[in-house]
């Protein structure tokens, strides 16, 4: 049985500007876990989320997330494979970001991920009840941040991964 979770929000930019905050590293350092992403954005191309320097400090390796792109459609979707290297067993789930204009202007950004057979990236992915515990608060914050980003120009608190950092 296929089991997936879908995210959608809206957000007060273009396309184009959701499209940057998803693949560029300039607006991946400014949410979520934060750190660098690098995408070759060809079907095939290969997809990684580099560790920020408080990952480092927590003991993650370089690359925290691996994937391949299987479907690029700047800046209206795109569809790839992810694989948290911490979680090891489990097969890379695929992830779909579909990005559409709506009705008074505004940018829709749905996420679909799908876990079936991933019971442990399914639960870290949800999102932790506390986003300051471990794992922090999955795609809900990450939207959140992708949205807060492109809205504000500045990113939400970072308190997460530095907090974790000084408990060590």
């Amino acid at each position: 049985m296929s089991q997936t979770q879908m995210y959608r929000i809206f957000i007060d930019a273009t396309p184009e500007r959701v499209w940057q905050a998803i693949t560029t590293p300039e607006m991946s350092r400014m949410y979520g876990y934060t750190g660098d992403v690098s995408y070759d954005l060809r079907p095939g191309g290969d997809f990684r989320h580099h560790a920020s320097e408080q990952m480092l400090e927590m003991g993650m390796p370089e690359v925290v997330v691996t994937g391949e792109v299987l479907e690029s459609d700047p800046p209206r979707r795109l569809v790839q494979t992810w694989a948290p290297v911490w979680i090891p067993e489990e097969p890379a789930g695929t992830l779909t970001w579909d990005i559409e204009v709506t009705a008074d202007g505004a940018t829709r950004l749905t996420l679909t991920h799908d876990v079936t057979d991933r019971p442990q990236t399914a639960e870290q992915v949800a999102g932790n009840p506390d986003p300051s515990g471990l794992g922090g608060g999955g795609w809900p914050w990450v939207l959140s941040g992708i949205k807060t980003v492109l809205e504000r120009g500045e990113p939400m608190e970072r308190g997460v991964w530095e907090r974790q950092a000084s408990a060590s």
